[in-house]
């Protein structure tokens, strides 16, 4: 049921979506007699897309996002293991192409090759199933060797998980299967706007990492950005919201450890 409902639920809380709705309303109640209503509707839906599209509001929650974990310090002594999450390939373009088809989250398996070559020894385990909301279509995790072949990475040195859906089914499927030792060191890899939601799932169901943050696209120090384009602002926006209502969501459903997990 938390599934169906984060699947749902999220397609009318993002803002475009929202402000669209409140948009039709304010048209539905000015051709039904009630103008006054239906004006400051109608304006305060413009008002606010103005505002998500072009305002720095999604950079500035972005970067709140992605400055919670640092770059991870290789000084800090070599890793027992790897998990990288999903997120990054896109199963159904892939089945219908015939190759390997990334996302804007590239960086989340294309730093694989990085790592099994600094960290020979340690384990590497991919998550990623089939997030799709009817459960039809490919895992993740079934694509990701094609790729590995492509970096020159053994098939063998990657272990995969390919039943989660979400944050939570990462974590709950992964220590299952990797079932980590007291004292070992595990990194976990996920883009760094997702990373603080990642930290606290794995957290919650008692296993300790340390974070790896990959996908960036801020920078250390705020530098507020005003969008150029509509569309691009609204979407950037709509995407970073989607994450903050996963955090909340997911601390008030107990899922993670805390409302905003941190270092």
């Amino acid at each position: 049921m938390f599934f169906v409902l984060s699947k749902t639920a999220a397609l009318l809380l993002v803002p475009s979506n929202l402000l669209l709705l409140i948009g039709l309303a304010g048209l539905t109640f000015l051709t039904a007699g009630r103008r006054q209503l239906g004006k400051v509707l109608s304006l305060t839906s413009l008002g606010l897309f103005l505002i998500v599209g072009f305002s720095p509001l999604g950079d500035t929650l972005n970067y709140v996002l992605e400055n919670r974990f640092p770059v991870w310090d290789p000084a800090r002594g070599t890793p027992d293991g790897i998990i990288v999450l999903g997120g990054a390939i896109s199963p159904t373009v892939s089945k219908v192409r015939g190759q390997v088809t990334l996302s804007d989250a590239a960086e989340r398996v294309t730093i694989i090759a990085k790592l099994a070559h600094d960290y020979p020894n340690a384990r590497i385990v991919f998550s990623g199933g089939d997030a799709s909301l009817l459960g039809n279509e490919p895992a993740e995790a079934d694509y990701l060797y094609p790729l590995l072949d492509s970096f020159g990475v053994p098939r063998a040195r990657v272990a995969l998980e390919d039943k989660s859906r979400n944050t939570a089914e990462n974590a709950t499927f992964v220590k299952a299967l990797v079932k980590p030792k007291p004292g070992e060191r595990w990194l976990l890899v996920t883009s760094a706007q997702h990373m603080p939601r990642a930290m606290g799932c794995f957290r919650q169901v008692g296993f300790p990492v340390e974070a790896y943050p990959v996908d960036w696209h801020t920078v250390p120090r705020w530098q507020p950005r005003f969008s150029t384009q509509f569309g691009g602002g609204l979407a950037n926006t709509d995407f970073v919201v989607h994450e903050w209502e996963g955090l909340v969501v997911y601390w008030l459903t107990g899922r993670t450890s805390a409302f905003f997990p941190a270092p």
